[in-house]
């Protein structure tokens, strides 16, 4: 249940973070993706039967700090490198969606000491000719929300929700730091794919078949170049499995650590 977990302020290199933690077992620290982890969602409640969940909501994002010293994805990666550090968590299983993702392979090409293995959610992070991407930047709020997924009941059930002051103003802070991380160039590190080999640690790569912000097509590049890499594609889903198939998401995640 959601009120399993606890809320705090932990603070890494001068940067106020805020985390949300619960359940019992390995560690799984989550790492969300550009709308930020406001709550506890229904599949961190079902991980953490299994799991001890770690949300943390990056810097720049929601009721984090917004620290002078990030500039780029890579300021991020290291900045988790030191929260691993700083909580003193080993062993552990590091998911991340989308551009947290992205931000998962940054953290282990430079070091995987404290990570047992990586499962990434249509992450960014690489360009690939010919295969065409959705433009987040371009798109209306509206198109942002209804591409995320095959199911529009859920987009529906969404863009119904009215947001409170803080909630618009954090979506705006959250905005802020996705194009300071990914604007230019659009949701890739250039140079990430000439380390991804130095990932020495089992990596599940995970798709939603009708993806449309990164298409499925993405995932065969990420194994390819990943050496201990696995593929699993979740059919009738867009770029949020978590979200819009949280079952089978967590059934795949779950097939996968005890792999």
């Amino acid at each position: 249940m959601a009120e399993a977990f606890s809320q705090s302020m932990i603070e890494v290199n001068g940067c106020r973070t805020s985390v949300r933690r619960g359940g019992v077992g390995r560690t799984l620290l989550y790492l969300h993706g550009a709308s930020g982890a406001p709550g506890i969602a229904p599949f961190m409640s079902d991980l953490a039967r299994d799991f001890d969940v770690v949300v943390p909501e990056h810097p720049g994002f929601g009721d984090s700090d917004e620290p002078a010293w990030l500039d780029n994805i890579h300021d991020m990666a290291f900045f988790y490198l030191d929260f691993l550090e700083r909580l003193d968590l080993s062993d552990v299983i590091l998911v991340g969606t989308s551009i947290g993702g992205w931000l998962a392979l940054e953290i282990a090409v430079r070091s995987t000491a404290r990570i047992a293995a990586i499962s990434v959610v249509g992450p960014s992070g690489l360009y690939v000719p010919g295969l065409s991407r959705g433009d987040i930047f371009l798109w209306s709020p509206e198109e942002r929300v209804r591409k995320l997924f095959v199911d529009q009941s859920i987009a529906d059930r969404m863009l119904a929700q009215v947001l409170t002051p803080d909630q618009n103003e954090a979506m705006i802070k959250n905005q802020y730091t996705v194009a300071k991380l990914a604007w230019e160039p659009r949701l890739f590190d250039p140079h990430l794919y000439k380390w991804l080999h130095r990932i020495d640690v089992p990596t599940q790569i995970l798709w939603g078949e009708s993806d449309k912000v990164i298409p499925v097509g993405y995932a065969a590049e990420f194994a390819r170049l990943i050496p201990q890499a696995r593929v699993d594609i979740i059919a009738a889903c867009g770029h949020l499995p978590p979200v819009e198939q949280p079952a089978e998401f967590c059934r795949l995640l779950r097939a996968f650590v005890a792999g």
